[in-house]
């Protein structure tokens, strides 16, 4: 007999929200988006690294660790690499994606950029429909910025930007109601 085995299926529900994000609509059918599924071990080692990077980036990052911590699953979407596509539109703030590609890369930021805004909309549109999906399944979800900054900043992840997505079937959803950490 199997009591409570919700943590069992939320991986399962997991691996099938990555797939949703993977076949969101790219931009000129140029898939740069990159996905994960963290192990239990991997769950709390972001968590950690988000309250490291609490000091240097926001005491917001703590609060968030908290939600992480009490998550099933965490899954992260974000974007292998961030140059442009060549299509010059100019919402990136160059002029060309020459001028794009000429400009060094920023370090001392969460994630790595500048950022190919065509590449952002990817993005989001992928994200978009992987909280949708979890939604539809009837899991609670947050997208959350900070883990996936940390998870950049630590190279936990291999991609220049990521949103994380975790994941909870409980009585009460952990993501909501969040009070502001401390330092």
């Amino acid at each position: 007999m199997k009591i409570n085995s919700e943590k069992e299926a939320i991986q399962q529900m997991a691996l099938e929200i990555l797939i949703t994000a993977r076949t969101a609509p790219k931009a000129k059918g140029f898939d740069n988006i990159t996905t994960y599924l963290l192990e239990d071990a991997e769950i709390e080692t972001l968590a950690a690294e988000m309250d490291k990077f609490a000091e240097k980036f926001g005491a917001f990052l703590m609060r968030d660790a908290e939600n992480i911590r009490k998550s099933d699953a965490v899954i992260m979407i974000g974007l292998k690499e961030t140059r442009p596509l060549g299509l010059n539109c100019g919402t990136c703030g160059f002029e060309t994606c020459a001028g794009f590609k000429a400009a060094p890369k920023t370090k001392e930021t969460p994630f790595t950029g500048p950022v190919c805004s065509v590449k952002s909309v990817d993005l989001g549109i992928a994200l978009g429909a992987a909280a949708a999906k979890a939604k539809d399944m009837c899991l609670d979800n947050r997208i959350m910025y900070s883990a996936g900054a940390a998870a950049c900043q630590s190279g936990m992840i291999d991609a220049e930007c990521a949103y994380a997505i975790p994941l909870s079937a409980s009585g009460k959803s952990p993501y909501f109601d969040r009070a502001e950490q401390k330092k």
